[in-house]
Parts: structure tokens; C-alpha cells; sequence
């Protein structure tokens, strides 16, 4: 059964999936994974292939939850994913970050950052 915690996180995943369903991102793939860990979501978003991190927390601090190791990690997985899958390199991509927090009994998407961490892939 899985924690509290995980209960949370994927409750998260599920509401910021149909979030960018309804601001017209395509989602590609969930819980993508490679050895060097997990994306939450690959989404499109016009040309854009969107590597999506969900941050959910119980206070407001959801997006300054992402400690820069996990901002590198990120980055590095997005890299593993565009090889693996073979993306052309003219493929414009970019990290967003959507950070959910729980109002009450409800989970509510506070902040979407596009393009948050970087400009690496941005053509």
C-alpha cells in the first residue's frame, strides 16, 4: 500500500495532468523512467516537447521544494529521454514545473513555471 506521501504525489500527478489537458498540452507519457530516475509527465505543447515536474506539499511551499540537485537531475533526464527516443535536435523542449498545494480537502495548482529551470533546450 503505498504512504501517505505517495497517496499525495500521485493525486498531484493526476489534477496537473488534467490541468495541461485543459490548457491544451498533449501528455505523451507518465512516470517516465530511466537508471538515473523519473520524469512525472512528457507532454506537447504546440512544438514543444514539455518535460513536466509536479511538486505537490500540504503547505505553500511547493516549488521551493526543488533543491538544485533535483533541477541538474532533471535536466539529465531530459536528455536520457530525448536519446532514447530519438528526438530531432531541431526539437524545441523545456522543463516546466506545476506546484499543487492542498486547499482544505481539495488539491489546487498554484503556480505552472514554463520553461522554469533553464533555457538548455530551448532552440
Amino acid at each position: 500500500m503505498p504512504t501517505p506521501k505517495r497517496q499525495l504525489g500521485d493525486r498531484g500527478e493526476q489534477v496537473a495532468a488534467v490541468y495541461l489537458e485543459r490548457c491544451g498540452y498533449t501528455i505523451i507519457a507518465r512516470n517516465w523512467r530511466c537508471r538515473n530516475g523519473e520524469i512525472d509527465m512528457v507532454a506537447r505543447d504546440g512544438d514543444y516537447l514539455v518535460f513536466v515536474e509536479v511538486r505537490t506539499r500540504r503547505d505553500e511551499y511547493a516549488l521551493e521544494s526543488l533543491l538544485m540537485h533535483k533541477r541538474q537531475r532533471l535536466v539529465t533526464l531530459a536528455y536520457h529521454y530525448l536519446a532514447e527516443h530519438d528526438v530531432p535536435e531541431t526539437t524545441p523542449w523545456r522543463i516546466d514545473v506545476i506546484a499543487l498545494t492542498v486547499v482544505g480537502n481539495r488539491l489546487v495548482v498554484t503556480d505552472h513555471v514554463m520553461a522554469a529551470i533553464g533555457e538548455e533546450g530551448c532552440a
